[in-house]
């Protein structure tokens, strides 16, 4: 009998690990062993779900009809996002644009598949989300890294476009992660001129408004006719289990979207809908959360310069929950330190090749989503910890 072919795994699927992830596997490890670990390396806020938001939701486990939901979501709930942005933006968003997704990780996908060919270039910064990079490469797109500088924020420039062209997509975030960098009106009509000079498809993702710092941020949602626009239940809202997200469609992507999204999710989960309306009725429950972030981000900041890190070696964020620190000072290898962080102290970080593989690994991304007496206690573990390490590689 002649011998089979192997059968292996995808081209697709062999992606680049997603070391936050693996930080969390290796911190449960160590808390399950009886270390005190405090959590500052994912994005997930601390908060718990207001009484009046978690009322509701049971009542909709005992009132609501709990099936198969439209494809797009429930028009109550698309409804609700569409006053959201009268609400906060005075921006008047069509329900029928707006398709509820599972997480703003559905939303991409449909995004990128409704909106581009097998084999086009998608361009994003670096430093920047991993997933990205491997939900583009996942649907046999071309990944292009733009390497941003510390001037701008890490944000791209029209200048930074130029040196990657030709693209056909661009993916832009404000706030960003890591930095928690914010593009300013300036900016983003910038990048919006340059990308439709060259017939250039935008995906914005704005997860993170309701949590910039000084408030006042703008959507693009009427700025930009032919751009995708991604937001989340789960930063402001805090929502993350629920996965639960949405996407602001152009008319003409509206149809292909929902014939993706009937076949590849059926419906977004029909409790995290109801989970997802009760917050938006309830969201001034919500107040007041940016300023905790921005409270801890600067108590995180004071633990790191006592303990020896400069002043300006401190990414300034502008919004978003993450401290994204250059730690060369005391490493050339931010996965060993992120490992001998959270042996030695108990406080969880994410090593910066996550999001930059080029010059990430003298960085580190902490986040401060969690409650303030883990960033403050986390804050005096480094400040006494930082001083007794040296540089990996010096010996």
């Amino acid at each position: 009998m002649p011998s089979c072919r192997p059968l292996t795994a995808s081209r697709r699927s062999l992606v680049s690990p997603f070391h936050a992830m693996e930080v969390l596997a290796a911190a449960n490890a160590c808390a399950a062993a009886g270390t005190n670990v405090l959590h500052l390396e994912l994005g997930e806020p601390g908060a718990t779900l207001p009484e009046v938001v978690k009322r509701d939701v049971v009542a909709a486990l005992d009132e609501a009809p709990l099936g198969y939901t439209e494809a797009l979501g429930t028009k109550a709930l698309r409804a609700g996002i569409a006053e959201l942005y009268a609400d906060w933006y005075g921006v008047r968003v069509d329900p029928g644009r707006i398709a509820v997704t599972t997480g703003a990780s559905g939303a991409f996908v449909l995004a990128l598949l409704a909106a581009f060919d097998p084999g086009q270039r998608i361009a994003m910064a670096e430093p920047g989300y991993p997933a990205y990079k491997t939900l583009v490469g996942a649907l046999d797109l071309q990944p292009v890294a733009i390497r941003t500088a510390r001037e701008s924020g890490f944000q791209p420039t029209p200048a930074d476009l130029a040196h990657v062209s030709p693209i056909d997509g661009l993916i832009l975030a404000s706030p960003a992660n890591p930095t928690g960098s914010l593009l300013d009106d300036t900016a983003v009509d910038g990048l919006l001129a340059s990308c439709h000079h060259a017939s250039v498809r935008v995906i914005m993702d704005e997860i993170y408004h309701g949590l910039v710092f000084a408030g006042g941020e703008r959507t693009i949602v009427g700025r930009a006719d032919d751009a995708l626009v991604i937001n989340s239940f789960s930063k402001y809202f805090g929502l993350t289990g629920w996965r639960l997200g949405w996407l602001v469609m152009p008319d003409a992507l509206v149809e292909p979207i929902e014939r993706l999204a009937q076949s590849l999710f059926i419906s977004p989960p029909a409790i995290a809908q109801h989970a997802g309306l009760a917050a938006l009725r309830h969201r001034g429950a919500f107040a007041g959360r940016r300023d905790v972030y921005a409270a801890n981000w600067q108590t995180l900041r004071d633990g790191l310069v006592r303990g020896g890190v400069a002043a300006n070696a401190i990414v300034e964020a502008d919004g978003a929950f993450y401290l994204y620190a250059d730690l060369s000072a005391f490493t050339s290898d931010s996965i060993a330190f992120c490992k001998r962080l959270l042996g030695e102290t108990g406080v969880a970080a994410t090593p910066g090749v996550d999001f930059d593989p080029t010059r990430g690994h003298r960085f580190v991304r902490f986040s401060v989503a969690g409650t303030t007496d883990t960033v403050r206690s986390a804050a005096d573990h480094l400040a006494a910890w930082l001083p007794t390490q040296r540089r990996d590689d010096l010996g």
